[in-house]
């Protein structure tokens, strides 16, 4: 292993991973590590494997070579149940990745019974008002509440079984700007509060900057360059691609 793949105390590390879709390579290699309580942000255009790494983090993806260690233990492609009181995932649709013909109280409890968890109606409702949700959602369903709403639901979701890692796959891309801020500041809440570690996908800069202290930066299937978010804010990259993404990122982002 490299040296950063080392950390005696790391809570995720990943060495040489490799993904392949039939005879295409997606994932080529990659290792980094990331440390108890830290957001890890990893940042690519489509396509680049950022996505595909985290479905092999959390079990969706078992064809993978390599090595990774999650919470002091090696994993294999097919994880048991406990796993998922550990690592839980949020992905990009709030809307697709909630049950649509399940209210909300379900769709909270469920992860719950499956653990064995006591004390099910206060968990639901501590989990509501932890994400700023009104008590009125609980008996609602999905296609009842707004696009932020529906996102804070998974989040609560994700939170609910008290897993020490998450995985955010474009946590905000679905949302609208005005909603984005919001979901970005109680997710650095609840990081802090809950002493999670997290890793972030997303295409957007600002996002990763926003939540992360080191990036990884992903292009065809490789990462080829890991940096702070201040060298990255400030420009210090060493990359080419690194460059680019940055440049785009502050073109975007001038007035008209």
């Amino acid at each position: 292993m490299n040296a950063l793949t080392e950390k005696s105390n790391a809570k995720i590390i990943l060495d040489n991973l490799r993904i392949s879709f039939g005879d295409t390579e997606v994932v080529k290699g990659v290792s980094f590590a990331v440390a108890p309580g830290e957001c890890f942000g990893i940042v690519g255009e489509s396509g680049s494997g950022k996505s595909t790494i985290l479905r092999a983090l959390v079990g969706l993806n078992q064809a993978w070579s390599g090595s990774m260690i999650i919470g002091g233990e090696a994993q294999l492609p097919v994880r048991q149940k406990r796993f998922y009181r550990r690592v839980q995932m949020v992905f990009q649709d709030p809307y697709g990745s909630l049950h649509p013909r399940q209210t909300i109280d379900r769709i909270l409890s469920e992860p719950l019974i499956v653990h064995g968890f006591l004390n099910i109606e206060k968990r639901i409702k501590d989990a509501l008002s932890e994400v700023g949700l009104p008590q009125a959602v609980r008996f609602r369903f999905p296609h009842q509440l707004s696009g932020g709403q529906r996102q804070r639901v998974a989040i609560a979701r994700a939170l609910i079984s008290e897993p020490e890692i998450l995985l955010l796959d474009e946590p905000t891309s679905a949302l609208d700007v005005s909603v984005q801020a919001e979901i970005l500041n109680l997710l650095t809440d609840l990081r802090e509060r809950r002493k999670l570690t997290y890793i972030l996908v997303s295409h957007n800069l600002a996002v990763v900057t926003h939540l992360c202290t080191r990036i990884g930066v992903m292009i065809g299937g490789e990462m080829v360059e890991l940096l702070s978010a201040d060298d990255l804010r400030s420009g210090h990259v060493v990359h080419p691609h690194t460059a680019e993404l940055r440049s785009l990122s502050l073109s975007l982002e001038e007035p008209d």
